[in-house]
């Protein structure tokens, strides 16, 4: 269930992003996403592969749909993800506006043909 909270939050986030810069909402709402569900595909199949080295017979009994200590630690680090993505876009983003009036003082006085 929290979860599901953090995927509509990061997708909140980006789109509120998107929108701050003129961008397509959804475009960076979905990236959020995917950026979220694969940060979580990564550790559990990371984790699965340590354990599946370290203890091979603790396969066959896992459960991790109710909270542990393991659900916290991959939802920390998926807002990370998350959150270190959005201030790279957030960067790149600043920086784009910043040229775009430098481009159109440029092509002042310039003829077209």
């Amino acid at each position: 269930m929290i979860g599901i909270f953090i995927f509509i939050a990061a997708y909140r986030y980006y789109a509120g992003l998107a929108e701050r810069f003129g961008k397509t909402k959804w475009h960076y709402g979905l990236l959020a996403l995917g950026i979220y569900l694969g940060t979580q595909f990564v550790f559990a199949f990371s984790y699965g592969i340590y354990k599946g080295i370290t203890d091979p017979a603790s396969l066959d009994d896992n459960n991790y749909m109710g909270f542990s200590a393991l659900n916290l630690v991959s939802w920390l680090i998926s807002v990370a993800a998350v959150w270190g993505f959005y201030k790279v876009l957030e960067s790149k983003f600043r920086k784009e506006s910043l040229k775009k009036p430098a481009i159109q003082i440029e092509e002042i006085g310039k003829k077209e043909l």
